[in-house]
């Protein structure tokens, strides 16, 4: 099967390279020719393990080619997906200016044959209805199409896993033929068919963020809780999750969420929640919450640091990504920064996208123990495994003061206890 996918980020890259190695024909069509030519050398611009070797092995076997020509691609193409971004404007709602202005150029290049034209990136609900509408202004009177929502459920740092090990696949489509074409392109691949309309698999996408975000801060709060009381919020949620009901997944107290999608998903629910005259109060809290983790931490440092140098080890959102998007250590470090604290700073992959934010107010260091070396506080904000067993006995020599402020909850407060550092964690005594 010939596809095309709009997009060469996290979704539209990691999909690409998974139809490719399916042997499909897959045209990938950016807009940036510097970006282009790097993917056609096999430089996949973003971090996320495995994805450099499975681009590579498709590039040379000819199965993937990286283009900004629509019609070529299009005019070959049986199926054609949308994955460029929505960020959110000020009102919290998605931004559709890059969607619309895709769909207009993929309608002018249909040809008489069937195809299905796929949104991927998450657009509000009744978006895939105005782009039914876009196609048929803009398309040829010979050219049939079909439209389909087809959302993504990938986690940044396994995004190739997920891709190829879905929960479930959701396609949503009023085409019977699209369906069965999608149905079709997905059969390598594992996961429950969830087959329902355009409208219903809009929803669903922010649905599934939305909850997501919600156990997250739901953790928090608890930990708030637990603080206050005494409570160990470690073995309180631990008890919890194990309910079937409930289950453990997304359900740990931190320094809040980030990235790509939770953040702008659940601003992007609740703008959809006023247009519908819902009282979306509960989401409200969610984001409150979230910050509050953020700040409360912040909070912790600026009262227990026995000095103004700090170590921050982590920047990333989370682990297996040097994606920093609403990354909580961005918000942490320009608050810390503020109140005249001196930081240095280490993450495995995400140390350039940082720098071009922070300069030269932050001193970025090439390991951990760099970043470690002379500060009187070592700060823990993304759980990299190479940070859960570091050789601590070596960190407390070369600090200044033996204290560790650990938002990850990656280390056991008795071993801490007994190795000499002042540890302060989330919600545990």
């Amino acid at each position: 099967m010939t596809i095309t996918i709009v997009g060469h980020g996290y979704v539209g890259l990691i999909t690409a390279c998974v139809f490719a190695d399916f042997g499909n024909k897959v045209w990938v069509i950016g807009h940036t020719k510097e970006k282009l030519a790097r993917l056609k050398k096999g430089d996949p611009i973003i971090f996320e393990p495995g994805l450099r070797e499975m681009l590579q092995k498709n590039l040379k076997a000819r199965r993937i080619f990286f283009t900004d020509d629509y019609e070529n691609s299009i005019s070959e193409s049986e199926i054609v997906f949308i994955a460029v971004g929505t960020p959110p404007k000020e009102t919290g709602e998605a931004d559709l200016t890059n969607v619309i202005d895709v769909v207009r150029k993929v309608a002018k290049n249909l040809k008489n044959k069937l195809t299905v034209i796929c949104c991927k990136s998450t657009v509000p609900v009744g978006t895939n209805k105005k782009i039914e509408t876009i196609i048929k202004r803009h398309k040829s009177r010979s050219a049939e199409f079909a439209v389909a929502s087809v959302p993504e459920f990938l986690r940044e740092g396994t995004g190739i896993y997920d891709t190829l090990n879905p929960d479930r696949i959701v396609l949503g489509s009023d085409s019977k033929k699209a369906i069965d074409l999608l149905i079709k392109l997905h059969q390598p691949i594992n996961g429950k068919r969830i087959i329902t309309n355009l409208v219903s698999a809009e929803m669903i996408k922010y649905a599934s963020n939305s909850i997501l975000a919600t156990k997250i801060s739901f953790a928090n709060l608890v930990s708030f809780y637990c603080e206050k009381a005494g409570a160990n919020v470690t073995d309180v949620l631990n008890t919890v999750g194990l309910d079937n009901r409930i289950g453990r997944s997304f359900l740990y107290p931190g320094v809040g969420y980030g990235g790509s999608c939770l953040p702008k998903d659940v601003k992007a629910f609740l703008n959809i929640g006023e247009k519908l005259a819902i009282n979306s109060k509960f989401l409200e809290a969610v984001e409150e919450i979230n910050k509050t983790a953020m700040d409360n931490f912040i909070e912790v440092v600026s009262k227990n640091a026995p000095g103004k140098k700090l170590g921050i080890l982590g920047l990333s959102f989370k682990p297996n990504t040097d994606d920093i998007r609403e990354a909580p250590s961005l918000y942490i470090i320009d608050q810390l920064l503020k109140q005249g604290f001196e930081i240095k700073a280490y993450d495995p992959a995400a140390i350039i996208n940082v720098k071009k934010l922070f300069e030269n107010r932050v001193s970025f260091k090439n390991n951990l123990y760099d970043a470690s070396a002379k500060t009187d506080a070592i700060l823990i904000i993304t759980e990299w495994n190479e940070f859960k067993q570091i050789d601590l006995s070596k960190i407390k020599k070369i600090m200044n003061h033996p204290f560790i402020f650990d938002g990850r909850n990656i280390y056991e407060p008795d071993l801490m206890k007994k190795l000499g550092f002042k540890y302060f964690s989330i919600g545990r005594p």
